[in-house]
């Protein structure tokens, strides 16, 4: 009988201890497909500075700025995939701000082809990520997040309300400023189906994806005035659209998720 108690208790012992390698092994491949990405996103910069550095001390002149449009279109795929994979990087690894990416892909292929390719981009990437979330889960997240705010998230009774959870992350993802690339990974930890996330992490996005492309256009059109209304107009009319929200809010949804995710 004492014989198979310790058989049991070596049997548990071993079960733990490769429960342990094996998150340590997930760890070391985290960090290295981190750290690879963020060389690789960090070489496309580089790469990108020094081959536009020429041209982008012109963007001053109208020739200048022609030059900009064709130096980025004749590279054709090549140049598609260097500014994928900035997006990539962007939302992937936190490393860059979204609104450079945007401007700079309204610059080079103009506004409504600019914004198609950013929105279709964006939905690719959070689709993948949130997938990889939901396959290996929390410790995943905590990889790439703060723990403590990822924690504080999943917490929270308003974000674990199937009812209330897509109303809240269309808000966020409509608001600017809001940590975006994080509501990402969350929402793998969040009561919401696949084909409901990506339909309004997509959509929720394309006013602010829209400002920052056509402001990219007029500013290669040297039209400064123009790019700056551009972007107040889709500002004001987020806005409008979240004072009437705010409105009819009586539970003060919005604000109360907003300070949870701060």
């Amino acid at each position: 009988m004492e014989n198979k108690i310790e058989e049991i208790e070596e049997i548990k012992n071993d079960n733990e201890l490769n429960i342990e390698s094996n998150m340590k092994t997930h760890k070391k491949k985290y960090k290295a497909l981190k750290i690879t990405l963020a060389i690789l996103s960090l070489a496309i910069i580089i790469l990108a500075i020094v081959y536009m550095i020429p041209v982008m001390t012109k963007l001053s002149t109208p020739q200048g700025k022609i030059e900009f449009k064709d130096k980025v279109q004749s590279t054709g795929f090549l140049g598609m995939m260097s500014l994928f994979g900035l997006q990539v990087a962007q939302i992937f690894l936190f490393v860059l701000p979204g609104e450079p990416i945007e401007i700079i892909a309204g610059m080079c292929y103009g506004g409504f082809w600019g914004t198609v390719f950013i929105t279709i981009s964006a939905a690719l990437i959070s689709t993948a990520i949130f997938f990889l979330v939901r396959k290996l889960g929390k410790k995943f997240v905590y990889e790439f997040c703060n723990e403590e705010k990822v924690k504080k998230i999943e917490n929270s009774k308003m974000f674990q309300d199937p009812k209330r959870v897509e109303m809240i992350l269309f808000i966020l993802f409509l608001l600017p400023g809001t940590p975006k690339d994080l509501l990402v990974y969350i929402a793998g930890l969040l009561p919401i189906k696949p084909s409901r996330f990506i339909v309004i992490s997509t959509l929720a996005r394309i006013p602010s994806i829209i400002s920052s492309t056509y402001a990219g256009e007029k500013i290669l059109d040297g039209n400064y005035k123009m790019a700056a209304i551009v972007y107040l107009i889709i500002v004001i009319i987020c806005a409008i659209l979240i004072f009437i929200f705010n409105k009819f809010d009586k539970n003060k949804t919005a604000q109360k998720a907003l300070n949870t995710i701060k």
